[in-house]
This record gives structure tokens, C-alpha cells and sequence, in this order.
């Protein structure tokens, strides 16, 4: 395997510099890397998305193998938080033979949880840290935290329930606040208040955050550093920890009772990530952790396949389509199980109305589903 490197350095504070820098350093390493974006000016400030679509063309190009890039030193970024979400995005963007490699002194800021919901990233010995302590918190104290946010969301004090919010934006500031290990009070207002002028911003944010501590009855988030984070003398059992927790062991080849682990992660999904809310930020955490939640299903449906359980297994995959029903690999699967089960009309149903659901939002079949639809009906 092909291994390419990059070294951040002091003046990797932003994303044009960090480009600028590894642009040169690949170039090096490879000779046509940096052909898409050496086509923008960057003293023309050019969007964002742009310099994102030319990044992961370029890093696509490295190699027609599989390969590795290591960014080395990441904890240099710690302060750039356009350059945090940068690297998040092309993470998300980069295919399956691209391993972008990350190596830093610091926990790096990014929604780590959420990435390896949907088998975007791994930490090392992530079997042993993300259902355990990930973010460095107690396990015991004098508060106790019980936290739900897959379904409406919900959070116990001491067992009780906390229901003096004074709205719903200091309880979803609490949840924006367990996403990542460490925040700034930039992204918090980017995320939450993006419309409004930095002052006025940040003097919301400093409403809605004495609002929290005082919904709570102490200081949830403590500022360390320039970085907002919970407060780590609290002790907290977060339902999303613990539902990674399990897909990761369902994955581990190490773990004998695989359908144990699935089973955990689908007990545990009690509906979609905050449930009732639409921000950008919850919509986009909310497919992340039903990607974990389809995979899930899928899994337990294949063991209780193995074990000659086909309407058992036909029940969790019909189950899944409720979740999403436009993630085809699940209708493969039960398109394939109605086959099998020699009911192949229900097969050919199946199938019209997937079509039916993809064209309504101008789309055709995937070309492997079309195909054993064919393949059933030949």
C-alpha cells in the first residue's frame, strides 16, 4: 500500500494556507497532485465547497490502489475551526480506497462518534475507549447524568428528570455540547445562530448557556483553553456512547456473540436522533446514526438468516425501510429474500414501489438493484 505524508505546520491556521502547504509538499510525492486545485485563485477567496470538490478530486487521484495519507502534527489545527470542518468534510467525501491517516498530541475536533456511526472512521482501540471514557469524563460524582438523544432526547438529573429548560435552545446546546470532545464558541454560534452578527451571537450564547447551568443547578459547560467542553467532573451515561459502543463490538472480529452486539444497537435506537428538531447540525447527526441503525438491522437479519430464520430476518429488514426507505442495499435484501422464500411477486412489488418512491425525487434505481430485479424475474 502506497503511503503519502504531510506534516502540518505553524502556518496551517486556516484552509487556504493548510492547501497551500500540502499542495507543495505532495507535489513532491507525486507530481500532478494539485491539478484541480491549482486551477482556483485563492486570492479571489473562493468558496469553500469549491476547494473541497478539487481537495478530494486530488486526493482521489494519488493512486488507482489503495492507499494512505497521513496528516501528521493535527494538533497544530486545534484553533483553526474552518480547517476542523474542512478535513471533517472531505473524510465524509473520500472513498473507501482513500485512508486519510491522522496523528496529533490532541484529541482532534471532530464529531468522532458520529464518524464511526457510520463506519467513516476508527480510533485505535476504539473497542476499549468509545463506550467507556472517550471524552475524559467521570464516572462517578456527585452529578449523575442520564442522557437520551435517540428519540426526543431527554436528560435525568440524579434520576430526575430535567424540565426547566426556559426553551428548547439551552437543552439543545447541551447535546451540541457532548457531539465533539472540545468546542469554540465560533462553531456554537455558527451552528446555532448563523444569521446573527458576532456580538449579538455571542451575547445569545451567553443567555442560553446561563440558562443551561441554571436548568441544571451547576456549570455544565467549562471554558479551558479557548474551548468549550461538559464539564468533565460530571459523570454522564450517554445513550449515543453506548449504541457505538455495540456497533463497534458487532464489527470487532474478536466478539463471539455478534448478535448480542446488534441486538444492544438496535434495543438502544429508540427513534431518530433528536426527534422533532431540524437544525442543520441534528439532521445531519440524525443520518449518521441511523446509517449506524440500517447496519444494525442488516447484520442481525443476515445471522438470523444463517440460522434459517427467514421471516424473522424479512421482519428486521422491513423494519429498516420504515427507518429509510430509500437506502436501497436494504431493499436488495429483501427483494432477494422474497425470492428466496419463492414469493416472487411480493419481489416484483417490493421493487415498483421503490421505483415509484425514486422517482419522486428524480431518480432511477441503482444500477445493481435493476439488475436483480431482472435476475428475479427471468
Amino acid at each position: 500500500m502506497r503511503v503519502f505524508y504531510y506534516a502540518m505546520g505553524p502556518d496551517d491556521v486556516n484552509v487556504q494556507s493548510f492547501l497551500s502547504g500540502i499542495t507543495h509538499d505532495l507535489a513532491n510525492q507525486h507530481p500532478t497532485f494539485g491539478r484541480h486545485l491549482n486551477q482556483i485563485h485563492f486570492e479571489s477567496q473562493p468558496d469553500h465547497a469549491e476547494l473541497l470538490e478539487a481537495f478530494v478530486q486530488d486526493v482521489e487521484e494519488l493512486s488507482d490502489e489503495p492507499f494512505l495519507l497521513i496528516l501528521d502534527e493535527y494538533d497544530r489545527t486545534d484553533s483553526a475551526d474552518d480547517l476542523q470542518a474542512f478535513v471533517e468534510q472531505a473524510i465524509v467525501r473520500l472513498t473507501p480506497d482513500s485512508k486519510l491517516v491522522i496523528n496529533s498530541r490532541t484529541l482532534p475536533r471532530l464529531p468522532w462518534v458520529s464518524l464511526i456511526a457510520q463506519r467513516k472512521a476508527v480510533v485505535l482501540e476504539d473497542d476499549k475507549v468509545v463506550a467507556t471514557d472517550f471524552y475524559d469524563m467521570k464516572t462517578d460524582g456527585a452529578n449523575l447524568l442520564e442522557v437520551n438523544a435517540l428519540g426526543p432526547g431527554y436528560v435525568l438529573l440524579n434520576n430526575q428528570p430535567v424540565d426547566t429548560w426556559e426553551g428548547h435552545l439551552p437543552r439543545l446546546l447541551f447535546f451540541f455540547a457532548l457531539d465533539r470532545p472540545v468546542v469554540t464558541r465560533s462553531e456554537i454560534c455558527q451552528a446555532f445562530w448563523p444569521d446573527l452578527d458576532n456580538d449579538q451571537a455571542v451575547n445569545v450564547f451567553h443567555v442560553t448557556k446561563r440558562r443551561l447551568h441554571k436548568a441544571l443547578d451547576f456549570d455544565v459547560l467549562v471554558h479551558e483553553g479557548g474551548y468549550y467542553r461538559v464539564n468533565p467532573d460530571v459523570s454522564v451515561n450517554y445513550d449515543i456512547m453506548s449504541f457505538v459502543g455495540a456497533l463497534v463490538k458487532g464489527r470487532s472480529p474478536e466478539t463471539t456473540d455478534k448478535a448480542a452486539a446488534w441486538q444492544e444497537a438496535i434495543d438502544l435506537y429508540r427513534g431518530p436522533f433528536l426527534q422533532g428538531h431540524s437544525d442543520d447540525w441534528i439532521m445531519e447527526r440524525r443520518q449518521e446514526y441511523q446509517a449506524g441503525y440500517l447496519e444494525a438491522l442488516s447484520e442481525m437479519a443476515r445471522i438470523r438468516l444463517d440460522e434459517g430464520r427467514q421471516e424473522h430476518a424479512l421482519g428486521l429488514l422491513l423494519r429498516a425501510v420504515g427507518e429509510n426507505d430509500r437506502f436501497e442495499p436494504i431493499h436488495r435484501q429483501i427483494m432477494q429474500l422474497y425470492a428466496d422464500l419463492g414469493r416472487r411477486s411480493e419481489a416484483a412489488g417490493h421493487y415498483q414501489k421503490l421505483v415509484e418512491r425514486l422517482r419522486s425525487d428524480g431518480r432511477a434505481p441503482e444500477a445493481e438493484t435493476q439488475a436483480l430485479y431482472q435476475s428475479i424475474m427471468s
